[in-house]
């Protein structure tokens, strides 16, 4: 039987265990939670009962995505230290959340976009009355779930070794204001190999085989399922570019199948550009098939392996002949390419970045020469009051007579020939008739040509003798043409002195018109202005227009450029002509010397050789660059287009080329173009009066790029400078007179 000490003993142990149960419980839950919890469970109340009511800790509002399940572990307060406790939990709307208790764990499942309460209880196992905690709420919002994003299928591809290959990847996704990344894998790198740029696989064959390319995109979310299942497909490497020697696939198969697309609208012909994917072979392959079949000499090319060339411009510089003339000049000097944009604006518009003034290369080389040729109206040069025969110093600092360092070179053509609209560059030059040198600067801009300048009347003891100084057969001279020939027509003149010493070339049909408007009806209508020649592959048809091949005659009426089609054209009736020529007048320019000799009009030649150009082509347009490759020979009505060597003065010692009464006289840059004291002019008027010639002047005529040896770097004239142009209008344009 136990003491009163026991006794006491084990009260003063039992209220121990309890004071220290109840600091735990403070400890974890708070001192709130305590008065809480022994208000309901009556403390002292007289209710009998010794239970505690549980509690269920405090649970945050929480965010779940449709289709997720998030597990929340519940927290239970109990003064009853020994008692086990379940959780019962229940959502207001089942149709947006649903909730289910593991444990002491509960799975909140998101159903659809909503919000629910969420209720929780706690029953412990004591089974009084106060069993059950109160229920502890929380708001449940269910946010719409991410939709995975998709990759549209890939067809399987081939390329050869070393051929590079880009495709665009379309990626749907529901979520529109997601953005997406790319990945790319190949299961054999060996084989080939995939690399992401953008919204675009590029594939690299590696070596015979076939590898696996498996691509996935990834939205921005951040979700589980921001990851779209791969799309994969098979890539087969063959060996080399397919190439075979003197095997040609029709160049079709290959137009326009381009590296870097154009996007938007051709303004040429208001439809959408015709360019698709492809690559750089593709492009090779065009210019190889392309150059076969309408090259003029296409059997004198090197057939060299397309796929062995990064650069579809270097593989053109190798489609051609590297023959030569009888006089030492390269057989094809007219090899060259624009960007088609540039070309729309130069042949249609007559419009090219620049400053308005054309520089001549006296000498290319060290010490070299630099002047002024002429300046385009209300153009930056003619805005700094820049004229003929001015002599480019310096540009930027570098000197132009002696520097030498590939670096001042280069700066030296920059500046010469700028890229880019707004470029700027800073001149010295030294104008005609002055001693000091003065500093320009100039500002490159869309220069806009002015073809036919000059236009007068000189009148001589042996009547008025017109002149005119016309710079290029483009689009806008069919009307300052047309206006000249009537002004001088109007005038009586007994005699035409046309200057082309500058004239590269440009539409033939602009050519047939001068030499119509010179000749007159009586000597021109009805008779042939120039016969195409094709290579042998195309001896009856014209390969580009697919029409017959048949004599183009001179133009009787206007064509349609910049004047109304149809309309008579003014004539001179003249029974010869004087031509002032260089090694500039080129093409076009000697198609019109050439075409009048043909129906015995006299042609009095004035100057220097000319560059020697019996040759045309059509520009070609392929993937965003025009392409000018010869495709044929002109001809004029007596058969004659052999002038590889251009056309030469008859008294210039060890003629050149083709020779022509007149006489040979250099360019002189002391007077102006137009000028009586003028040598070119002057020496026309003086052979006109009495046949006579100077001395023979001016021997060195040929370009500086013509010659072999040359010390030091040369600046280059750009392309339509040096090599001339000679088109034809495309069918729809053209209008023949019988």
């Amino acid at each position: 039987m136990p003491t009163a000490l026991s006794i006491r003993a084990r009260m003063s142990l039992g209220l121990r265990r309890r004071e220290i149960r109840m600091h735990g419980f403070i400890h974890r839950f708070g001192l709130p939670a305590l008065i809480c919890m022994m208000l309901l469970a009556g403390c002292g109340s007289g209710s009998g009962s010794s239970n505690s009511r549980p509690a269920v800790g405090g649970i945050g509002d929480q965010t779940v995505v449709e289709g997720q399940t998030l597990r929340l572990s519940i927290a239970v307060a109990d003064a009853d230290a020994e008692d086990r406790h379940s959780l019962n939990a229940s959502s207001s709307d089942a149709a947006v959340a649903r909730v289910a208790v593991d444990g002491m764990r509960l799975a909140l499942t998101g159903i659809a976009p909503g919000t629910a309460t969420i209720s929780v209880t706690a029953r412990d196992n004591s089974g009084a009355d106060n069993a059950e905690s109160l229920p502890a709420t929380f708001m449940a919002t269910v946010e719409a779930a991410n939709a995975r994003p998709t990759l549209g299928s890939i067809e399987d591809q081939t390329l050869a070794v070393g051929q590079r290959l880009s495709l665009s990847m379309a990626v749907a996704d529901e979520d529109a204001e997601d953005t997406h990344v790319l990945s790319a894998s190949s299961s054999d790198s060996a084989v080939a190999q995939a690399s992401v740029d953008g919204a675009t696989v590029r594939l690299s064959g590696i070596a015979p085989g076939m590898a696996t390319i498996s691509v996935t995109a990834t939205d921005s979310s951040g979700a589980d399922n921001a990851e779209s299942q791969p799309a994969e497909f098979q890539v087969t490497v063959e060996s080399a570019s397919l190439w075979t020697p003197g095997v040609f696939q029709p160049a079709a198969q290959f137009e326009a199948r381009c590296a870097n697309p154009r996007p938007g609208i051709d303004p040429r012909t208001g439809a959408p550009y015709p360019d698709a994917l492809g690559e750089t072979l593709d492009e090779n392959n065009w210019l190889r098939s392309w150059s076969n079949d309408l090259y003029l000499w296409y059997d004198e090319i090197e057939d060299r392996d397309p796929g062995q060339y990064d650069d579809p411009l270097a593989y053109f510089e190798l489609l051609k002949t590297f023959a030569r003339t009888r006089s030492g000049a390269p057989k094809d000097r007219f090899h060259f390419t624009y960007t088609t944009e540039e070309w729309r604006k130069l042949s249609g518009q007559g419009r090219s970045v620049g400053y308005g003034a054309r520089f001549v290369l006296l000498r290319a080389s060290p010490p070299r020469d630099v002047r002024i040729a002429y300046v385009e109206p209300n153009s930056p040069a003619a805005r700094a009051s820049l004229g003929r025969g001015a002599r480019i110093l310096s540009i930027d600092g570098f000197d132009v007579q002696s520097a030498n360092a590939r670096e001042a070179v280069d700066a030296l053509n920059a500046g010469l020939y700028p890229s880019s609209e707004g470029e700027t560059h800073e001149f010295s030059v030294q104008d005609l008739g002055s001693d000091e040198p003065r500093s320009v600067t100039l500002r490159a801009t869309e220069i806009e040509s002015d073809p036919v300048q000059h236009v007068q009347v000189l009148n001589t003891d042996s009547g008025p003798v017109g002149y005119m100084l016309f710079n290029a057969f483009i689009a806008p001279a069919e009307r300052e043409l047309i206006d000249a020939a009537r002004d001088l027509e109007a005038r009586n003149i007994t005699d035409l002195v046309l200057d082309l010493r500058y004239n590269g070339g440009g539409y033939l049909d602009i050519a047939s018109q001068l030499g119509f408007m010179v000749a007159g009806p009586s000597a021109a209508q009805g008779r042939v202005f120039e016969t195409l020649r094709f290579n042998d592959k195309h001896r009856s048809r014209n390969p580009i227009t697919g029409e017959l091949l048949r004599p183009a005659l001179f133009h009787a009426t206007s064509i349609g450029l910049t004047v109304p089609s149809g309309r008579p054209l003014p004539s001179l009736n003249l029974p010869r002509v004087f031509v002032l020529t260089g090694p500039g007048t080129c093409s076009a320019s000697e198609s019109v010397i050439n075409s009048l000799r043909g129906i015995d009009l006299e042609v009095i030649q004035i100057g220097a050789t000319t560059c020697g150009k019996p040759y045309g082509f059509y520009a070609t347009d392929n993937c965003g660059t025009t392409y000018f490759s010869i495709q044929f020979q002109g001809v004029n009505a007596k058969g004659f287009g052999d002038y590889p060597d251009g056309f030469s003065p008859a008294n210039l010692p060890g003629v050149e080329g083709t020779e022509l009464p007149g006489c040979a006289v250099a360019d002189d840059f002391e007077h102006r173009l137009g000028d009586l004291q003028e040598a070119r002019l002057q020496a026309a008027l003086r052979y006109r009066a009495d046949g006579d010639c100077p001395a023979p002047s001016g021997l060195a005529a040929r370009p500086a790029q013509w010659s072999l040896g040359q010390p030091g770097l040369a600046i280059a004239e750009p392309p339509a400078l040096l090599h001339g142009v000679k088109i034809p209008l495309p069918p729809h344009r053209r209008v023949d007179v019988h």
